[in-house]
């Protein structure tokens, strides 16, 4: 679903402002200046604009199933259209307000960091504050206030106060909380006609505050805000007050923690612990524990370094607890939770990172295959979900997302997801243990695409998404005159992920015993390969069509779509490469990235959520088709301008998407406004474009790895994976490029598994 709208205009009615009076006479001129005449106030209401409210940056941490977004001060201030801020668990805003205040007002920011993604640190100092009459003002830069936040299982935070100036200082710093408890989807922009009953605030005896609001689906749900170090002098409703009086250089340390609890249990999987620092530390321990069993990817290059790091800093934070496993929530804020496809993709993306990741995504996503027929849902048997949530919307019926399965991708997904598991990790088991789900998933897609024919979508639940591929915004399904397709639609790359899956699962079957099944859709595959390129292709374009509309005629847009079906095989080699040769001319490729629709187009807008933009994960499946059908110098071109993309964004961070404004001597990437950020595919491209360059093929089941015609790119001279987990052999791989040439050596290799480096 698209994020919402962020509209930061507010108008202001000038009408009813008080008008200034004018000078008695415009006749009137001043004595020296004979041209000119006073100018008093002029009345609000004859200024040709209206007032606007600037929209702050934003720093968001995550941990585990619980996020923050504050300013960059670390506050969260209830200004109108900056409710995307907040402290958020299952869904649900725990905290709209938490701002501190020295003396009232707002400190001043030195600098913050939130680079860590589970800590945050701000360097904040005073104004200037007048202590009253008869003392004297406290001058500007005399207090350091030194913000620290962390999330396991809770907000915690520590704040130190410091005294710099050389006589004694007093003041007054307070903390104020509040909760409206709404919907992740009432943030997006969706009303609701009622909504539950926020309860009274309540102080506990021993200084803490608790607040509490009713659902309409009858669950309390609590923010607990509990105090520590130096205690609240007094709290005031629900706004903390500390009266400090510090010597010169003294400091005094307050602290407290935010837990979050939905009918009286904690909302989050995680218990919290007691402290910041005892936060700080289990959250670092278990990311260096996790950081050691992955493949570590390192080159010669800082600049590509500070990025691989940064996409490993991210997919370890999007880990989203879902039941006993672990799948990659798609992007903060709006899709911190379990998706189908997003999570399919990023799974794919990180195999050459960590393969037990991939299987962790489709045990979970099995565990809530489809079973029945619920068109509120948009369920039938054997479908893999699109989006889970656990919100009181969700909750009270109010949104089908209990699970929502309005996504004709992901269930193809699945099964090419199982079958490159396989190859990367040669894990009969887990392939045994799934095979009924492997099952349901074709039968589910044999049903919606009989031999003859196309998997299609069309929306059934009233509540659901209109466009369910991966493009799911309303407007982005449009021909070459910008007209919208009516359903059913026939996308071009679900057509290629129903090839691959069939090929993928018929090796499978085969495995298994199953020789006639496998025979079936070897067969399959084949016979949809060949009318696909028969009825997608649009002659005079010498393109494929972006989908087929329910007449069974082509959607005749210039896309990025047609270069993820390329990556599946589906196409001729004539086409193939007509497709390749046409995804990189000027109208989609911005410079920075191939854009989601041409320039040329009647429906562009580089501001588009997917009518122009430039999404890195769309690129990197675009620079992985590239690679496969042999051009791999513009795939390392594209994989170079992405790393140096990612190097002009805040820590190093590829977002969800970018603008698709062509790239200009400032060399500087247009951002998009409301894009997640730290959001999983777009991190798992990073590992993609990797991949990319070495091209690596596995074949675990036959104990064997193959390295194809590596090339690093221009911009790096060594590249090294260690701790590379391929089927029981863990090894280490360098490759170094000298005059041209890439060259491969395997190293400290622990197991049998043959490396065969081809040119």
């Amino acid at each position: 679903m698209s994020p919402k709208q962020n509209v930061k205009t507010n108008s202001v009615d000038l009408s009813s402002q008080p008008e200034s009076a004018l000078p008695e006479s415009s006749e009137a001129h001043h004595p020296g200046h004979p041209r000119y005449v006073p100018q008093g106030p002029e009345p609000l209401n004859s200024w040709p604009c209206v007032l606007t409210q600037v929209s702050q940056p934003s720093l968001t941490l995550k941990d585990q199933d619980i996020f923050l977004v504050t300013d960059p001060v670390g506050n969260i201030t209830q200004c109108a259209d900056e409710s995307s801020l907040g402290l958020f668990c299952q869904d649900t805003c725990y905290l709209s307000r938490l701002e501190l205040q020295i003396e009232g007002r707002s400190p001043i920011l030195l600098d913050s960091d939130a680079g860590d993604g589970a800590f945050f640190s701000a360097l904040c100092t005073n104004p200037r504050i007048s202590q009253g009459e008869g003392r004297e003002d406290l001058l500007p830069e005399r207090i350091g206030i030194q913000r620290e936040m962390a999330l396991c299982g809770a907000l915690l935070e520590q704040i130190t106060v410091t005294n710099y100036h050389r006589e004694s200082a007093s003041l007054t710093l307070s903390l104020s909380f509040e909760a409206d408890f709404v919907d992740l989807f009432e943030v997006r922009g969706m009303k609701r006609p009622k909504r539950g009953q926020l309860m009274r605030p309540e102080r506990e005896a021993d200084h803490n505050i608790t607040l509490a609001y009713e659902g309409l689906d009858h669950c309390l749900r609590l923010t607990q805000v509990i105090f520590g170090h130096h205690l609240p002098d007094r709290i005031e409703r629900n706004t903390a007050i500390w009266s400090l009086t510090l010597g010169p250089h003294e400091q005094k340390i307050l602290s407290y923690r935010v837990e979050m609890h939905l009918d009286e249990k904690l909302a989050s999987v995680v218990v919290a612990p007691p402290t910041f620092h005892q936060a700080q530390a289990a959250t670092r321990s278990e990311r260096i524990r996790w950081l050691e069993q992955v493949t570590r990817i390192r080159s010669d290059s800082q600049s590509f370094n500070r990025v691989i790091e940064r996409a490993e800093s991210d997919l370890y934070l999007l880990r989203q607890p879902v039941n006993d496993h672990y799948a990659f929530a798609a992007g903060v804020p709006w899709f911190s939770t379990l998706f189908g496809r997003d999570s399919l993709i990023t799974a794919n993306q990180t195999l050459v990172l960590d393969p037990t990741s991939a299987r962790e995504t489709l045990l979970v996503l099995a565990e809530y295959q489809g079973k029945k027929d619920d068109e509120w849902r948009d369920e039938q048997p054997g479908k893999i979900l699109h989006e889970i949530r656990h919100g009181e919307m969700a909750r009270c019926n109010e949104l089908p997302h209990t699970p929502y399965y309005g996504t004709i991708d992901a269930t193809a997904l699945w099964l090419m997801l199982l079958g490159d598991y396989y190859a990367w990790t040669g894990d009969r088991s887990t392939v045994e243990k799934l095979w009924p789900n492997a099952i349901a998933a074709m039968g589910w897609i044999d049903r919606n695409c009989p031999r003859n024919g196309y998997l299609a979508y069309q929306r059934r639940s009233s509540g659901g998404l209109v466009n369910q591929g991966w493009k799911d915004s309303g407007d982005c399904i449009v021909d070459r005159n910008g007209r919208f397709a009516q359903s059913p639609i026939a996308l071009c790359e679900v057509q290629g992920y129903v090839y691959s899956a069939k090929l993928r699962a018929g090796g499978l079957a085969h495995l298994l015993g199953y020789p006639g099944l496998s025979r079936q859709w070897q067969e399959d595959a084949e016979a949809l390969k060949a009318r696909f390129n028969r009825d997608f292709w649009v002659p005079d374009l010498d393109y494929c069509a972006l989908a087929l509309d329910g007449d069974g005629k082509p959607v005749d847009s210039i896309t990025s779509n047609p270069a993820h079906a390329l990556f599946t095989g589906i196409f001729s080699d004539e086409h193939a490469r007509s497709v390749a040769e046409r995804v990189l001319a000027p109208d989609l490729y911005s410079g920075w990235g191939i854009r989601t629709l041409s320039s040329d187009s009647s429906a562009y807008n580089p501001m588009g959520y997917h009518t122009g933009s430039v999404w890195p994960h769309d690129n990197g499946m675009i620079i992985s088709s590239l690679r496969s059908i042999g051009m791999t110098k513009p795939a390392l071109e594209l994989a170079t301008k992405l790393f140096e993309a990612a190097r002009t964004q805040p820590y190093s961070r590829l977002p969800e998407l970018f603008c698709g404004y062509p790239q200009t001597e400032r060399n500087q990437v247009i951002p998009y406004p409301v894009a997640c950020s730290p959001q999983a595919w777009a991190a798992g491209s990073v590992f993609q474009l990797l991949q990319a360059m070495v091209n690596l093929v596995p074949d675990a089941p036959n104990n064997c790895l193959r390295v194809i015609d590596p090339m690093l790119p221009e911009a790096l001279e060594t590249l090294s994976f260690r701790n590379l987990r391929v089927g029981s052999t863990v090894l280490d791989l360098e490759f170094e490029r000298t005059d041209g040439t890439t060259s491969c050596r395997a190293v400290n290799k622990r197991g049998n598994l043959r490396v065969l480096i081809e040119a």
